[in-house]
């Protein structure tokens, strides 16, 4: 039990840090599971209710998000971070998993970095995708022309 408990306090302290503070109690909630890599040991993926909802990656100590865990965020907190919106142009392939192009960023977290875990809205604010910023959130907003994430999933996937 004590493992588990210093897992759960682990993974709330790498959301924090990641998303924003008090992200990690909402993610991750008591009743989530958590699952360990029979090679190493440490933490890979955590579930609740049998849906996974986010992945410890273990190059950089960082979580990708699952469309699940984009939710429970949008949801849940109210200082939203890593963020962007789209035009409603380009929101039905990016929610069928295709990746964001500078030129149709409407707005943007400006605090984004390249590499970072991002949950991309349309403009009204429903979930879309999740991905990895390719920019920055200023650069997102400036550039007509590259990518500016690397979509891993969407929600038109999901069915």
């Amino acid at each position: 039990m004590k493992e588990i408990d210093e897992a759960l306090l682990k993974i709330r302290q790498v959301a924090d840090y990641q998303f924003g503070r008090r992200v990690g109690k909402a993610l991750f909630p008591d009743e989530v599971e958590i699952t360990f890599s029979k090679t190493t040991g440490r933490i890979r993926h955590v579930y609740l209710n049998g849906k996974r909802i986010a992945t410890l990656r273990p190059k950089d100590g960082m979580f990708s998000l699952t469309i699940e865990g984009a939710k429970r965020i949008l949801e849940n907190v109210k200082n939203l971070r890593n963020w962007i919106k789209v035009e409603d142009a380009a929101a039905s392939s990016i929610a069928s998993g295709k990746s964001v192009f500078a030129k149709h960023v409407l707005d943007a977290d400006e605090e984004i970095r390249p590499k970072q875990e991002v949950i991309i809205l349309d403009r009204h604010g429903n979930l879309l995708a999740v991905g990895r910023a390719v920019l920055t959130g200023r650069e997102m907003k400036t550039f007509k022309i590259g990518v500016a994430v690397k979509v891993r999933r969407g929600v038109k996937e999901e069915t």
